[in-house]
């Protein structure tokens, strides 16, 4: 933590207010009032102020200045009436100082904000008080087993039952906005293997540790239950050793719904409508009645067959519909990926010639498709090993609930596992990438190589692709949903390039769709007459 470099002078009253003595002045001139939470500028101007009548008042600051004063003040103590001790509160930094509790909030390792709580128990929330991350949360990044808890003192409580050795945090602001908390953090939760979740024993407490634990990969998610009210009340009453035995006891969490089939003829009465977006060519929807969430759908052709400028106009058609959209493409920088999308916005090839292009028409096009926040890209470096990506993937779909999901390509993936056989590589991926989709009801489109065909005729000169086509094993083909497969002779003149649906689970029509054509002039691929096919 950075200490402030004002020093502290002396108490006056506030103007503001109308305090006697509650507002402190500091040596270079500026003031803070702790009754009404007012920040003066070094000329008495006021600056900042929190009356926005929420149960949270909350206090914006530059440099995070007034945290750091309203910390200064502070004292480590113990908490007596909570049972809480001294090397409790000083674990924590939790302080004690003008006449509040003060618990702070840090990000990378920086103060960002305190919690402030009273003798009547009125909160305040001094610094960034908007997305805070989780108390206590700077003390460990990652290990075998993380606690959750809904409030500071619950967390203090239950670290010193623990004797202060495993991580516990807490939700900033209770159970009603924990589920928004666990996934705005979702990243740093997931890097411990089990997440155990010590919420208050009421409704609205047992329904967020539900909700949260939704948000973890089945099997790692732990929901505990004890006697008293929370884990506070817990040590007060002196039940620790109950406590202890909650905490480390706790149930590995199940999702309710496993129920008779007898009892639900009303599910198949009631028929279903399927929601679909269109794929961008017109011919493709004809067999496959478009793209679903939940479908695993894999783009394969031979090499340079133009697999990337494929995806990235079904990536381009997403972002235009409107929807969340995470882009791993592993084989190109992101500069690369969104110079690819902002050509296709734009009908030219950027990457080969912008001369014609203003920046202002380039900024246009760039926030058509991006200003609105919903396009996530995967900046690698180098880095894609399996649980590595996996754990990216989870985040982009329960983090930032991306509906779509595109990776390219699957080989890349592979070259990051250490398992010496390629077969048994893309086998243990494509079944972590079935589940990953089955388990979020993501959209996933994955762009895989083809193995070299037998005889004389190869991918690069048109062959037809097959499933038996797919490189290195079955379960590619075995675990999409719908394989598509771009076929065309890099030697012909024409430079057209087949289509073909090879797997189509939804209706079973398979076989030759229609024809792209690539615009050297647009950088596009375009569709060709689909008549007769």
């Amino acid at each position: 933590m950075q200490e402030t470099q004002a020093s502290f002078q002396t108490h006056s009253p506030c103007d503001k207010c109308g305090s006697s003595d509650a507002k402190a002045v500091y040596d270079d001139g500026h003031g803070y009032c702790f009754a009404c939470e007012t920040y003066f500028g070094g000329e008495d101007e006021e600056t900042q102020q929190a009356s926005d009548g929420s149960s949270f008042a909350q206090v914006q600051d530059t440099g995070s200045k007034v945290c750091q004063d309203l910390y200064s003040q502070g004292q480590t103590q113990a908490l007596k009436a909570r049972g809480i001790t001294a090397d409790t509160a000083r674990h924590f930094g939790y302080r004690v100082g003008a006449g509040r509790h003060l618990a702070p909030y840090y990000r990378n390792g920086k103060l960002v904000a305190l919690k402030t709580r009273d003798a009547q128990k009125n909160f305040s929330i001094v610094g960034q008080g908007q997305k805070l991350p989780l108390f206590g949360q700077q003390l460990q990044s990652k290990g075998k087993r993380l606690f959750v808890t809904e409030g500071e003192l619950d967390a203090l409580s239950l670290s010193q039952a623990l004797g202060n050795k495993w991580p516990v945090v807490s939700v900033p602001n209770g159970a009603k906005s924990a589920p928004e908390a666990i996934r705005r953090e979702l990243e740093y939760v997931m890097g411990f293997e089990a997440v155990v979740f010590m919420f208050d024993q009421d409704d609205p407490g047992l329904e967020a540790a539900k909700q949260c634990a939704d948000l973890l990969e089945p099997g790692t998610a732990y929901i505990a239950t004890i006697s008293e009210k929370d884990a506070s009340d817990m040590l007060t009453q002196g039940k620790l050793k109950e406590l202890v035995s909650a905490a480390w006891n706790a149930p590995v969490y199940r999702p309710d719904g496993i129920k008779s089939a007898k009892d639900l003829f009303d599910l198949i009465a009631k028929e279903d409508k399927i929601e679909a977006i269109e794929y961008p060519f017109g011919f493709l929807n004809e067999k496959t009645r478009g793209m679903r969430k939940g479908e695993l759908v894999t783009i394969t052709a031979g090499s340079g067959m133009g697999k990337s400028a494929f995806v990235r106009e079904l990536a381009h058609h997403l972002i235009k519909e409107d929807e969340r959209v995470g882009l791993l493409f592993l084989e190109e920088s992101i500069k690369r990926t969104l110079l690819g999308l902002t050509s296709i916005e734009l009908n030219t090839p950027l990457h080969i010639d912008r001369s014609n292009i203003q920046v202002s028409a380039l900024r246009a096009a760039y926030n058509k498709l991006f200003a609105s926040g919903g396009v996530f890209v995967y900046d690698h470096f180098g880095s894609v090993t399996l649980e590595h990506v996996l754990a990216k993937l989870r985040y982009l779909a329960r983090g930032e609930q991306c509906s779509w999901i595109i990776i390219d390509h699957l080989s890349i993936m592979v070259s990051g596992l250490d398992v010496p056989d390629e077969r048994k590589a893309i086998d243990i991926i494509m079944t972590k990438l079935r589940t990953f989709v089955e388990e979020t009801g993501v959209g996933m489109v994955l762009v895989s190589h083809l193995r070299r065909p037998e005889g004389n005729k190869g991918f690069e000169d048109g062959a037809q692709v097959s499933l038996n086509s797919l490189r290195g094993s079955h379960s590619i083909g075995q675990l999409s949903d719908m394989v598509i497969g771009l076929e065309r002779d890099q030697q012909s003149e024409s430079q057209e390039t087949v289509v073909r649906v090879v797997k189509n689970r939804f209706t079973g029509d398979t076989g030759r769709a229609g024809s792209l054509m690539y615009n050297t002039t647009t950088g596009r691929l375009e569709s060709l007459d689909a008549v007769g096919f």
